[in-house]
């Protein structure tokens, strides 16, 4: 195959509709770790139970963008739950606590996918409206591609004017950063840590919605993209919503280059992207040094 100066084009086009959805995930994944210093394991079983919801909302409806919204609705409900029966005990225990009950509950999750799924999953297509391709100049590209990218950038500009330019939003960061101030002004801080958690939730659902017709929809497709998410979230920095959104992008296209000139090396060349993005700065692009700590 001939390498041209389009055809590389093209690829840093896909890469930034790849790097899309794991902008998305790792803005989910960022947003309760940042908020509420929780490392979410069952990221990527949101992700999965949002593709499912999905595809069966689309197939009892028939309609695409009903699914889309309902989506992150139903997930987010679910995370609502998790958050105020399972995450909440356990803070002001350590960082491990959360982590091993969510990597717990994703596994909960996979197998309640299977049993009302089956192992074999769902099959998954390109809504209508959104199938066949555009011409960029530069050659033909996939239109949902491009409405993946539209669709990340609409929902990064809402939750970032939500948290800058809301009272609400103001009261989120403010807890964030010390929850007993925010108690002592009569804040319910419970309340900003449920909606965190709900919206981080919601995002990974609307991921697995968005993400469906690009991929196989199984109950084991969020194991991979944990991965993935975790990646991104660490080149871009814990906690950092712009790091996610710059990392994610950065991470796809990487991918997608290491798919043309090397594809054997596409799974590693992300994981060789962290490791020296680690080396050179330890808390990643945008991360506050000791933030784990």
């Amino acid at each position: 195959m001939e390498i041209t100066p389009s055809l590389i084009a093209l690829q840093l086009v896909t890469g930034i509709a790849l790097g899309a959805v794991y902008a998305l995930l790792a803005v989910g994944l960022s947003l309760i770790f940042g908020m509420l210093t929780v490392v979410n394991f069952a990221h990527g079983a949101f992700f999965m139970v949002g593709a499912f919801v999905g595809l069966y909302f689309l197939g009892l409806t028939g309609n695409f963008w009903f699914s889309l919204v309902l989506t992150p609705l139903v997930v987010g409900a679910i995370g609502l739950v998790t958050e105020r029966f399972l995450v909440r005990p356990l803070y002001g225990r350590g960082i491990d606590y959360p982590l091993l009950l969510t990597f717990g509950l994703s596994w909960v999750l996979i197998e309640a996918m299977r049993t009302l799924f089956g192992i074999e999953g769902l099959p998954s297509s390109t809504p209508a409206e959104l199938r066949g391709s555009v011409d960029l100049g530069i050659g033909y590209f996939p239109k949902y591609r491009l409405f993946l990218i539209a669709a990340t950038a609409v929902v990064v500009a809402a939750l970032w004017l939500f948290l800058e330019k809301t009272r609400y939003g103001l009261i989120v960061r403010a807890g964030s950063r010390d929850g007993e101030i925010c108690q002592v002004l009569g804040i319910d801080i419970a309340r900003v840590w449920l909606t965190v958690f709900a919206i981080g939730t919601a995002i990974a659902g609307l991921s697995g919605v968005l993400a469906a017709p690009t991929r196989a929809v199984n109950p084991e497709m969020g194991i991979p993209v944990l991965a993935e998410s975790f990646v991104v979230t660490v080149v871009g920095g814990m906690g950092s919503l712009p790091g996610a959104v710059v990392a994610g992008l950065l991470v796809g296209v990487v991918f997608s280059l290491t798919s043309l000139f090397a594809p054997d090396l596409a799974e590693l060349s992300i994981f060789v992207l962290m490791a020296v993005v680690l080396l050179v700065r330890p808390q990643g692009f945008f991360g506050k040094a000791g933030l784990m700590g």
